[in-house]
């Protein structure tokens, strides 16, 4: 499984921005597609995931601001994130689970700053 993300960006806090992320290659094994941010120092923190039957879960401090959604036609996984604070910059990555092998595909990451 190969990702790419797009859509990284810089924003004034209040404003929105949307990421992208197109899977490619061994889709169908493909459990759940989820977007991750790190910030220097800190572990990676899980922001949403999405599984493949449609279900979603969000980190605490984005929910009611992001959402994430799927296309599967296009084997591409979205964060609409909205209302952007000064602590959501981060380098924001995607991900791809395979909960049969366990086994987890990382995009390159794109880097999210929001300005106060």
């Amino acid at each position: 499984v190969q990702l790419q993300a797009f859509g990284g960006g810089s924003v004034q806090a209040g404003g929105s921005l949307r990421l992208s992320c197109a899977a490619s290659g061994s889709v169908f094994s493909i459990s759940s597609l989820d977007w991750y941010r790190q910030t220097p120092g800190k572990q990676r923190e899980l922001v949403a995931n999405i599984t493949s039957g449609g279900s979603t879960n969000y980190a605490d401090s984005v929910k009611g601001r992001f959402k994430i959604s799927r296309d599967n036609a296009k084997n591409t996984v979205y964060l609409q994130m909205n209302s952007l604070k000064s602590e959501d910059t981060a380098v924001y990555y995607c991900n791809a689970r395979i909960w049969a092998s366990l086994d987890d595909y990382w995009g390159q990451g794109t880097l999210v700053t929001v300005s106060s």
